[in-house]
């Protein structure tokens, strides 16, 4: 040990220099390899286990050494490392020698190895190692929480229309994984697992925040109004009714939409961003195998198994880029066209509120999403837009609110209306195949025939459709057929929504006959709804009075001693 000592300060002038314990840790190794060869064989003469006597003598004297040196360790270092390596080189080397000079022993060498305690030199490694990964994740971490606050997700960022902070993710996420793999240390695929968890958990934090109040498909399509039937004297249903939709439909969307970091430009970089992050982890991974294999510890097994090790954070870009182009679809046709859509298609007169204002709004989107968006997500974005129309199209028909009606001879109108739509996406073969328009619009299609359909055909029509859903006991009393809004030619609902906005005597025959109270019971005391709403009471009376079919003018009075009870 003095002669050790004395060598460990020599080498200090050395270039380069080895860390002491390194080298304290290989002059042992070398007195132990003297002591079994030159003294032992003597010494065995007065104790059969002189060799495993002096290992377990140096190794004590160098375990004091460690671990002197291990309490003042702060971090991963390659001296850290270096010293641990050699400690454990050196107590492996010692337990060996006292292993083979016990061969002959009653116990096999128990006993001396228990006076051996382990430096547990390579768990000191790894824990030392898991928390390096552990400082990067969290500076990672901090890194996305910061700067996304401040991410702008402008398109004239850069060439790519992606954000400036994905690219520097993907720089840090690099340069990670480069650092882990240089780190001295003879366990990389066995930690690895640790880093991508790491890493994953890190980059599914960016892909979320990424898509946060972006919205989705229920943030912007407005609330059906209440099944409603036009005045028998005019094509007009009540003005007030309209406002007070029009008011539901601001509230209900809220301020979603609102900030500029969630216009149009700013989701077409929002889904940019998760497609290059999901290419450019692809491309990670395939580093990440060229890494292992020249790592110190390369496993095969490990390596084939990288290809999935971004699995997590890639299904997440995946899912929101689909996330971000059916919200952005729905933005834009029902809250950034929401005007020339909801507030303008086929109010009053439908030959002059045409589909034109909203196609021409359609077509300037459009051209800003294919001006930004990336090719391979452009077609994906385009066909969400398409689908959001077709629904928007089909939801003017069908729930339009009090302020459309439609005669017979409106359906050519809404017919050609309807081809102009589709040959917006069409684009004569420069835009979506038609197949996929037709598919598409699929249900759209299935349900423009009943528009052109005779009244009393619509009315038969319906009565079967209702006695088949509810049975025999359908035929005496019509029951209201409940809104699932999944329409359908074969579904009651849509059929009797066809009749309610079907502006003709035969049709308010029928509803009145039908559904004399709960149709028109609406439309009578809408100015009570807010009431109604806040006072259970006079809700309760409102409902028993339109399911027992109480006399209109009867139902009136009722309602109206209600509110009065109420007010007070």
């Amino acid at each position: 040990m003095e002669k050790a000592d004395s060598s460990r300060r020599g080498s200090k002038n050395q270039p380069n220099p080895l860390p002491i314990l390194s080298i304290l840790a290989k002059d042992i190794n070398d007195l132990a390899k003297k002591e079994k060869e030159v003294f032992s064989p003597i010494l065995k003469r007065w104790h059969p286990l002189a060799a495993g006597v002096a290992v377990a003598t140096l190794h004590a004297c160098y375990g004091n050494e460690l671990k002197q040196f291990t309490s003042g360790v702060m971090g991963l270092t390659p001296d850290v490392v270096q010293v641990l390596k050699a400690a454990d080189k050196l107590e492996k080397d010692l337990v060996q020698i006292a292993v083979e000079d016990s061969v002959d022993s009653d116990d096999g060498g128990k006993a001396i190895i228990r006076e051996m305690p382990p430096y547990e030199a390579e768990s000191k490694v790894a824990n030392l190692a898991k928390e390096w990964i552990k400082t990067m994740a969290d500076r990672l971490k901090e890194w996305i929480d910061r700067n996304l606050q401040h991410e702008v997700w402008n398109p004239r960022e850069n060439k790519e229309s992606i954000a400036s902070s994905a690219v520097e993710l993907l720089r840090m996420a690099d340069e990670t994984l480069d650092a882990f793999f240089q780190l001295p240390i003879p366990m990389h695929s066995a930690l690895l697992p640790d880093l991508m968890i790491g890493l994953n958990r890190s980059l599914q934090q960016y892909i979320s925040k990424s898509k946060s109040g972006c919205g989705t498909r229920k943030t912007y399509v407005p609330t059906l109004p209440a099944l409603t039937r036009c005045s028998t004297s005019s094509k007009l249903w009540i003005k007030k009714e309209k406002s007070q939709n029009s008011q539901k439909r601001k509230s209900q969307i809220g301020t979603v939409g609102s900030d500029d970091s969630f216009g149009l430009p700013q989701l077409c970089v929002r889904m940019n961003t998760l497609y290059h992050l999901r290419t450019e982890l692809e491309s990670l991974e395939k580093r990440i195998v060229t890494y292992l294999r020249n790592a110190e510890s390369y496993n095969e097994a490990i390596a084939s198994g990288v290809e999935n090790k971004f699995e997590l954070s890639i299904a997440a870009c995946q899912e929101g880029v689909q996330q971000l182009c059916e919200a952005t679809a729905y933005k834009v046709v029902f809250h950034d066209l929401s005007n020339v859509l909801w507030d303008n298609l086929y109010i009053g007169d439908v030959a002059s509120s045409r589909i034109e204002p909203f196609q021409k709004g359609l077509d300037t989107n459009l051209d800003i999403i294919s001006s930004i968006v990336h090719d391979r997500v452009r077609n994906h974005v385009i066909t969400a837009v398409m689908k959001a129309s077709f629904d928007g199209f089909l939801l003017v028909l069908l729930a339009g609110g009090p302020s459309r009606a439609f005669t017979l001879e409106d359906c050519q109108i809404i017919e050609d209306d309807f081809v102009a739509l589709k040959d917006l996406y069409v684009c004569n073969g420069d835009g979506l195949p038609d197949e996929l328009v037709d598919k598409a619009s699929t249900q759209l299609r299935s349900i423009l025939p009943l528009f052109r359909t005779e009244t009393d055909g619509l009315v038969e029509r319906y009565r079967r459709l209702t006695i088949e859903s509810y049975g025999p006991s359908a035929k005496s009393k019509l029951p209201l057929p409940p809104t699932s809004g999944n329409w359908s030619p074969t579904e009651p609902n849509t059929i009797l929504r066809v009749l309610c906005y079907r502006n003709d005597k035969a049709a308010s025959k029928f509803l009145n006959k039908a559904y004399r109270a709960t149709l028109y019971i609406y439309f009578s005391v809408s100015k009570h709804i807010n009431i109604c709403t806040k006072f259970p009471g006079v809700l309760l009376e409102f409902l028993s009075l339109a399911a027992a079919r109480w006399e209109f003018d009867i139902m009136m009075k009722r309602i109206e001693a209600a509110v009065s009870r109420a007010m007070c």
